[in-house]
This record gives structure tokens, C-alpha cells and sequence, in this order.
């Protein structure tokens, strides 16, 4: 059977959920090896072979940590060689971070191979791995699949179920050789990012968003209280970040993070295009807007024409009560 590499997302050897989600993917195709590098990479085995992996190929300089993708990419490129040489390569995925997608490009160039971003499923095809992906801001679903080299795809998280699989594991030593262009582009700092306690964005189950609507951002904390209620991470449209009420990082939208939850919920958001293409695909959507023509309600599952100052609060209090 053919192997397909995956690239392994992790923070010192805890590995985040879209890998753990790839690998579920990448069992439709063939058989999956892990790539993990950096610190803490061997200790991700257990749990990549807990989910799939029959070989994880580990690697640690450095370079991971003191440069710029570039050093990542030599090491997937020296995956690649290392199990094509072997036998059939049915694929490369990689998880579609903003890093993520720059790997993925790095790769295809240099293998002379066809890409695909942001592909929301994946099936086996007879010519080849199928993706699905979103396009036109979520307005049409396309399948496509690369008609050149080895394809290398990248998979929007919340994609797949993360499901067990047992299998070996093996860890794999991998012989990373650094080009010269490796250290082009040096980290001189970092800032560790304040935590909240709450999901990644992109990662989340639930998001529960709010935009123009919330009016303030001391207003903010509405939104936070539900979302803290269901174990969600917070979202903002872009007319709420670019009033400054809450940060960039939490943008949901075409120009900010794409998000593809089983449940979204949009508080005072109107539902133009720009932020649609960031949640179009999340599996359920909830929408609470005193305007009953706002193009949101064009989207959702479920809508409350109301305003959002005393339903998000009735919300929250009910689902506290629920909780016991």
C-alpha cells in the first residue's frame, strides 16, 4: 500500500488536533508517516501511533526554532525523498496554518509537484487523492485533484474526526541536510501570546463571534461570558477589529482566520461576504440579529431575530442551568 506523509503540528511534543485529524484523512489514501520536528519530537509517537502512524520520522537541530520555514522545508523534502525512494508516496498533508500553506508551496516547487489549499475532505480517487475544497467564498464546493508529481495538500482543521487507530509507530531517525538558504531568515524574538484559557480559534469546536452589533468593546465581555459557557473560542467580525474593540488575532473572515467549527454562533454580525468566506463551512451556524434582512439569516441553521443585549445573556444563563 502507498504511504502518505504527514506533517506533524506540535508544541514540545504535544501534538495539536489537526495532525491527529490528518491522519484520519490520510488513512483513506494509504498508510500514514508521520514527519515531527523540533523539540519534543519523539515525543509524539505514542500518540501519532495511537491514531494511525506506522512510522513516525522524528528530526531536532536548531535551525527549527532559530530560523524561518525554510529549514522545515529541507526536512519534509528529505521525508519525501527518503519514503519515494522507498516505494509509492500517495501524498503529502500538511495542516492549513498561515506556515502550514508556505511549507506546503516551498514543497510542491521544489518536487515539481501540484498543490491544493485548504481542502475541507479528502477521498480516494483512481488517479490520485480527491479534495474537496470551499471556493468563491464558500459560495461553491469543487473537487479537484493535482495531475502532476506527488500531490501536496493542505487540510483546513475541524475537517475530519480525529479517530483511533492503533499501529506501530516506529520512530525513525530522519538525516536532515540544511541548505543555504535555511538560515536566510532568523527569529531574534519571541513573545509568548497571552493565554485566555479558551480554544484555539481555528481549532475550536464551538466559536462564538461578535461584530458591529456588540457596539463597544466594553461590551465584549456578553460575548465572552457565552462563549465561555460552552467551552468556545471568541471570534470578531472585521468591522469590531477594525473599530479596535477586540484584537486582530481574533478575526473571523476572508482577511482574518478561517473557521470551520460544528457550531458557530454570530452575535450583532450582518454576514457580509468578507466574513462568510472566514465561516461559511462550519457545520451548524447560529445567528442572533435585530435586523431580520441582515444576509446573515441567507446562511444560518438557526436564527433569533432580536437584540442580541438580551438574548446573548438569557442564552448564557440557560445554558449555565443546564449545567447544573
Amino acid at each position: 500500500m502507498a504511504e502518505v506523509l504527514v506533517y506533524v503540528d506540535h508544541v514540545d511534543g504535544a501534538v495539536r488536533k489537526p495532525t491527529l485529524e490528518l491522519l484520519t484523512l490520510a488513512r483513506r489514501l494509504g498508510e500514514p508517516v508521520a514527519v515531527a520536528l523540533g523539540a519534543g519530537a519523539a515525543d509524539t509517537a505514542a500518540v501519532l501511533a495511537e491514531h494511525g502512524a506506522v512510522k513516525v520520522l522524528t528530526a531536532d537541530a536548531p535551525e527549527f526554532t532559530e530560523y524561518l520555514v525554510v529549514p522545515k522545508v529541507d526536512a519534509l523534502q528529505a521525508a519525501y525523498d527518503a519514503v519515494s525512494a522507498a516505494g509509492s508516496l500517495a501524498a503529502v498533508l500538511i495542516p492549513s496554518s498561515a506556515e502550514g500553506k508556505e511549507i506546503a508551496a516551498r514543497l510542491a516547487v521544489r518536487i515539481g509537484s501540484g498543490i491544493i489549499t485548504d481542502a475541507i475532505d479528502l477521498e480516494a480517487g483512481d488517479e490520485g487523492p480527491v479534495a474537496t475544497q470551499s471556493a468563491f467564498a464558500a459560495s461553491f464546493t469543487t473537487k479537484s485533484r493535482v495531475s502532476k508529481g506527488t500531490p501536496v495538500i493542505t487540510v483546513k482543521p475541524n475537517s475530519a474526526p480525529v479517530e483511533a487507530a492503533p499501529a506501530a509507530g516506529a520512530v525513525e531517525a530522519l538525516a536532515v541536510t540544511f541548505g543555504a538558504l535555511a538560515t536566510g531568515t532568523k527569529v531574534v524574538s519571541r513573545t509568548p501570546r497571552e493565554s485566555t484559557g479558551r480554544p484555539e480559534l481555528t481549532e475550536a469546536a464551538i466559536v462564538v463571534s461578535g461584530g458591529r452589533g456588540v457596539n463597544g468593546a466594553e461590551n465584549f465581555h456578553i460575548i465572552e461570558s457565552l462563549a465561555d459557557s460552552l467551552g468556545a473560542a471568541v471570534g470578531a467580525s472585521r468591522a469590531a477589529v477594525d473599530a479596535g474593540w477586540y484584537p486582530h488575532s481574533n478575526q473571523v473572515g476572508q482577511t482574518g482566520k478561517s473557521v470551520s467549527p460544528q457550531l458557530y454562533i454570530a452575535s450583532g454580525i450582518s454576514g457580509a461576504i468578507q466574513h462568510r468566506a472566514g465561516m461559511q463551512t462550519s457545520k451548524t451556524i447560529v445567528a442572533i440579529n435585530k435586523d431580520s434582512e441582515a444576509p446573515i439569516f441567507d446562511l444560518v441553521d438557526y436564527g433569533v431575530v432580536g437584540d442580541l443585549f438580551a438574548v446573548v445573556p438569557q442564552l448564557t444563563d440557560a445554558i449555565q442551568a443546564r449545567k447544573g
